[in-house]
């Protein structure tokens, strides 16, 4: 990674406690949110996610077993953040463990991002990554899955759920990071996504535990990104990449059934099992408050779904709608940020969310995470960069609702159209930049007061805004 040229301008405060009362009033204020370049900051959120990745000079010790050295971090182990109880008082959640996707996501940023080669012509880290995913893939025993979705920092299966979107993710980011492994690696590699692969063929049609862990059903996400997984192994041209017969028909059903969420207003995160053979049905969700869930435009972002599917748009644009001012899930710092400063909004996860890092005392309405954000803002920029390519606004009865909330309508011209998607994106992502904590980022901020709250260094808030920078760069 380059090093910036200039020290770019960065928010002098820190987390200390603060008068909510006069939150809005006193909350970060200390530079101008509008005078960062957003470019500028990539080698510094690179380095914040990098630390969160072990190797064999950099270890992590379990904060459940300190002192036992068998229970140390192997090279390769992506944790979630360096936030346990102990740690981080008012917080009951430990993030010292693997999981599947976290990493899946935080290596491909690693593969994206240019590193320098060692001596071989290989990147250490990649080749760490895929022996500490095949280490967990051979622990990951029956009764557990090949889907098994969190695992020590050693390696060894945690008692948790079973998530079929993760084996598609590590594909896709072996796929992605395959040149860049040695030789060693690149044969457990193509073993690895192979077992994935199968493993995927075997249960794509059944439920499986969603992307937040709260509920079993039929998930948008997990099929967008079994879909998309589907179709880079049917197009790679890696040698000894196994290509199984139902792979086409696999594609065939998954794109299917993703358009079966849809319910004539919104794509559907979860639809239930309804069992004995009955098919599932939009209408039928697992639970109320559920919808809209930002795992639908992440279904774009690391899954198969186009970002010009008006369908996605006219979700999209709900999911602001619900956290803006008047909303059902209405932050008031989003009011704040636009009246002051002209940034934002911030997004959550889903309007019926309580979870803010102390599952003691869940906070109905829950609060703006930095990934959703990030993740919304990249939809932007990968909109806008399709937009400038096809010459074509994909604007309709769907999706004028979204292209409205950035000014645009069906008279827009094509490349005022794709420079005004750049501007939302990024009035999103700086305020997740103004209400950091010099550049950390948290998992979430305070929906009312904007300060950093629950876990600590999440990789995955890094890597979020990597993605979406990295895509910026391709729309303007």
């Amino acid at each position: 990674m380059a090093e910036p040229t200039t020290t770019p301008d960065v928010p002098a405060r820190t987390n200390r406690p603060i008068d909510t009362s006069r939150a809005l009033a006193t909350v970060q204020n200390s530079f101008a949110p509008g005078a960062v370049d957003l470019a500028s900051l990539v080698p510094i959120m690179y380095a914040f996610m990098f630390r969160n990745i072990a190797s064999d000079g950099f270890i992590y010790s379990d904060p459940q077993s300190p002192g036992d050295i068998s229970r140390d971090s192997k090279p390769g182990c992506v944790i979630a953040a360096p936030s346990f109880p102990a740690d981080t008082p008012g917080i009951d959640e430990d993030y010292v463990f693997n999981w599947v996707r976290d990493g899946a996501i935080t290596a491909m940023e690693v593969a994206k991002a240019g590193m320098p080669a060692g001596p071989d012509g290989t990147v250490q880290t990649l080749n760490d990554y895929v022996k500490f995913a095949d280490l967990c893939h051979s622990n990951a025993q029956p009764p557990l899955t090949k889907g098994h979705a969190c695992f020590t920092i050693a390696g060894d299966a945690r008692p948790w759920t079973e998530q079929n979107d993760g084996p598609a993710l590590q594909s896709l980011t072996i796929l992605a990071a395959f040149d860049q492994l040695d030789h060693e690696a690149q044969k457990l590699a193509v073993d690895l996504v192979n077992s994935n692969v199968a493993f995927l063929l075997g249960v794509y049609k059944g439920p499986t535990t969603n992307l937040w862990e709260e509920h079993s059903g039929f998930s948008f996400f997990a099929r967008s990104a079994q879909l998309r997984c589907f179709e880079e192994i049917q197009a790679s041209t890696i040698a000894d990449i196994d290509k199984p017969a139902g792979l086409r028909t696999a594609i065939k059903w998954l794109r299917q059934a993703l358009a079966g969420h849809w319910d004539g207003d919104k794509y559907v995160s979860m639809m239930a099992d309804p069992g004995n053979g009955a098919q599932p049905s939009p209408q039928n969700p697992v639970v109320s408050g559920y919808d809209p869930n930002i795992d639908i435009v992440q279904s774009a972002v690391y899954g198969a779904i186009p970002v010009t599917d008006t369908k996605l748009l006219a979700t999209a644009a709900q999911l602001r709608s619900q956290w803006e001012d008047g909303g059902i899930a209405f932050y008031p710092i989003n009011k704040a940020d636009k009246e002051n400063f002209g940034i934002g909004p911030l997004f959550g996860r889903y309007p019926g969310d309580v979870y803010d890092g102390d599952t003691a005392h869940p906070v109905l309405g829950g609060h703006p995470w930095a990934l959703s954000t990030c993740n919304v803002a990249e939809l932007h920029y990968k909109l806008a960069a399709e937009i400038k390519s096809s010459g074509k606004v994909p604007v309709d009865d769907l999706s004028t609702p979204f292209f409205a909330q950035s000014g645009i309508d069906a008279s827009t011209a094509p490349a005022a159209a794709a420079a005004a998607l750049v501007a939302t994106g990024d009035a999103m992502v700086r305020a997740v930049v103004y209400h950091s904590d010099h550049l950390e980022l948290s998992e979430q901020f305070d929906g009312a007061t904007g300060y950093e709250r629950s876990v600590h260094n999440l990789t995955w808030s890094y890597a979020a805004y990597l993605s979406a920078v990295r895509a910026r760069a391709e729309a303007v």
